[in-house]
């Protein structure tokens, strides 16, 4: 019989089997997240540590406490042996260009890496709640009444990329992000990042286009 161990404060929740292998490969993966000093950029204990202004622009690389709830197992494990660009800008900086030197890992610490990232979840986040889908009203929002290409590329109508560059790319989002984060992001911004750029939408978008926005999103998937 298996024995599910969980811990869980201010919204972070770490699930591990005991007995078996997912708790034994992500305790592997984490010591190969410190063993690569990806812990100098990134910091992996949440809840959310950013209190003024300062705090978020002392930090190196987004937090990844909660990387199981925002990231999809097969996009993040990819990523890792062969890291390309999410922000167009480098991290913390609206002039400067992402100098795309991410470090890469072998496959079998990518993997290991992967497990332990996945294991790192928010209880903020509702599984079940978004179902990617073409969504007319969300891209109403997107595109002009708030509008998110402001600040964030994507793939528009005829296969054009288009939008801004200060916040992170959103081009193939749907293979990249948990539907479910996306929204639980709009809803509870405070629980992922209480200091940060990107407008509150709660007050001023309704729950229901919140979740149009969230489909919406979710379904940008790679051209073809």
């Amino acid at each position: 019989m298996m024995k599910y161990i969980t811990a869980a404060s201010a919204g972070f929740v770490l699930l591990a089997v005991s007995s078996g292998s997912a708790w034994a490969d992500a305790a592997a993966g984490k010591g190969a997240f410190d063993a690569k000093g990806c812990g100098e950029c990134h910091y992996t204990d949440g809840p959310a540590k950013e209190k003024t202004i300062e705090d978020q622009l002392a930090k190196k690389g987004p937090e990844l406490w909660y990387a199981g709830s925002k990231f999809q197992k097969d996009w993040l494990s990819a990523w890792l042996i062969d890291p390309k660009p999410i922000r167009p800008l480098k991290f913390n900086s609206l002039t400067e260009d992402n100098p795309a030197d991410h470090p890469k890992l072998a496959g079998d610490e990518a993997a290991s890496v992967t497990d332990f990232l996945m294991s790192l979840t928010s209880d903020a986040v509702e599984a079940g709640k978004v179902k990617p889908k073409k969504n007319p009203k969300g891209r109403q929002i997107f595109t002009k009444k708030m509008p998110c290409s402001g600040c964030h590329q994507y793939v528009g109508r005829k296969k054009k990329l288009t939008g801004g560059r200060s916040g992170p790319s959103l081009v193939e989002a749907g293979v990249r992000l948990n539907p479910d984060w996306i929204l639980a992001y709009m809803l509870k911004p405070e629980v992922f990042k209480p200091v940060k750029m990107m407008p509150v939408f709660t007050g001023l978008l309704s729950d229901k286009d919140m979740l149009n926005v969230s489909r919406y999103v979710a379904n940008f998937k790679p051209k073809k």
